[in-house]
């Protein structure tokens, strides 16, 4: 096939850009609109990654490069479904991948999960991230906090609550989560894992970060390491030697003795949440527990042994959460586009043409940005294989989108616009008198995102 094909590509996370790259990559002649609803690009490199991690902040830069090149048309402000529909896309492209990700909190369906003070940890993560679109004040009042869960979101959000503020005024983060931060008056995190010390998810980088945050104790409990032979089993079982360094340097603590330091940071393994108590006036007050223990085949089951702890705020960190698209076939259960390999397909498991899915809303949320790779090589090679089925676009100027969106009013945002909001950004960081050097201090205000973005070149 030789005429030229248009693609569109939904969602400027990790996931979109690269499966603009490896599509820009097959050799075929091909042009990529990469639409983003977020002004800026990166989506959860930029809103959902701990603001103290520059490891995985890193990524950026190559993801930089990929749409510097020119190759890749940024198009940010711009919502799937109300500024451009599924009909919009069909008009203008051969083809659409949705790479939207997964933001939204799994649930967790126990008594008092709705109290004052029960938290999904996606909210909160995006609030210290300083995205536009939620509050700029969050309720930081607990002096003792739950986090469930046991992955790297839970570790994120445990050690962003621990940490104390003036550890974390080097990064990124807008004013106000500093300052509502800084207002905190927490002594205690907990961390609790329904399952064993061998089970946990993250990784022993990040563990071993846990236990160097300055000023903060980090404690395990010996009753959670009481069956030695059970969590060595899980270990090996897994099949990596990762899981064997965390369980060491986690056993490496246990009669750890305690400092004067002000705040501690508690890692719980084997208990099933229960449920949330609250007090009179409907706020959290404590939190019920089930305790688990070992089975033969390495997984766990409940003791009927229930435990409670006194905290005052409550965060779930059990797993993040696709949402449907306008138009797109989605799999309630699961939380994801419906589709066979990258290719949609409707309620038959028939795939419809012209439409792809990659990376979260793909697969659900598992696996690491290694994982997002290899997903979107896999739906780029469907791609090209049914390019001869390829619809093509009634629309024939490829520049039209553009003014498809200004007719509806809308402010989109562009990769020359985003070079300038991240050159704003690094000079607040420059101009910041705080006491440490900050490399950016990122702007959160939706509005005044696009206005500096579009200030600086228009298409």
């Amino acid at each position: 096939m030789t005429r030229h094909l248009r693609v569109a590509i939904v969602g400027a996370g990790p996931a979109g850009i690269y499966a603009g790259n490896i599509l820009s990559n097959t050799g075929l002649d091909v042009s990529i609109d990469l639409f983003e609803t977020l002004p800026a690009p990166y989506g959860l490199i930029r809103y959902g990654v701990a603001p103290d991690h520059p490891r995985i902040k890193g990524i950026v830069g190559s993801l930089h490069e990929m749409l510097d090149r020119g190759d890749i048309r940024l198009i940010g402000n711009v919502e799937f479904g109300r500024d451009l529909t599924l009909e919009d896309a069909r008009a203008h492209y051969d083809a659409v991948i949705f790479a939207t990700g997964a933001s939204r909190d799994a649930a967790l369906d126990i008594p008092g999960i709705d109290l004052g003070g029960s938290y999904g940890a996606a909210d909160f993560v995006s609030w210290y991230d300083g995205h536009p679109d939620v509050p700029r004040e969050w309720p930081l009042e607990a002096r003792e906090i739950a986090v469930l869960g046991n992955g790297n979101v839970a570790l994120d959000v445990a050690r962003v609550l621990a940490k104390h503020p003036h550890d974390i005024l080097r990064t990124d983060i807008p004013a106000n989560v500093y300052e509502g931060l800084a207002s905190s008056p927490v002594t205690d995190v907990h961390v609790f894992g329904r399952r064993g010390p061998a089970h946990v998810k993250f990784t022993p980088i990040e563990l071993r970060e846990l236990g160097e945050v300055e000023g903060v104790d980090t404690i395990v409990y010996d009753e959670d390491f009481a069956d030695a032979e059970g969590i060595d089993a899980v270990a090996a079982a897994a099949g990596t030697n990762q899981v064997k360094v965390m369980t060491r340097t986690m056993r490496g603590w246990l009669g750890k003795p305690r400092t004067d330091a002000t705040r501690r940071l508690h890692l719980h393994f084997f208990h099933a949440p229960a449920e949330i108590t609250g007090d009179a006036e409907g706020k959290v007050e404590g939190i019920r527990f089930e305790r688990t223990r070992l089975t033969a085949d390495g997984a766990v089951e409940g003791t009927g042994e229930f435990v409670e702890y006194p905290v005052q705020a409550v965060y779930r960190a059990v797993g993040y959460y696709g949402s449907p698209l306008p138009g797109i076939p989605f799999d309630e259960r699961r939380g994801v586009v419906r589709n066979v390999e990258g290719r949609v397909v409707d309620e038959t498991d028939a795939p419809i043409t012209g439409l792809y899915a990659t990376g979260w809303i793909k697969r659900g949320p598992v696996g690491l940005i290694g994982h997002t790779k290899s997903d979107a090589m896999e739906t780029i090679e469907h791609l090209v294989s049914d390019v001869d089925a390829l619809v093509p676009p009634t629309v024939a100027d490829p520049d039209a989108v553009f003014d498809l969106l200004r007719e509806r009013g809308v402010e989109f945002t562009t990769w020359q616009g985003w070079l300038a909001l991240d050159a704003h950004e690094k000079a607040l960081g420059e101009a910041d008198a705080s006491p440490v050097v900050r490399e950016r201090v990122k702007v959160v205000p939706r509005d005044e995102q696009v206005a500096i973005s579009n200030g600086a070149l228009a298409v």
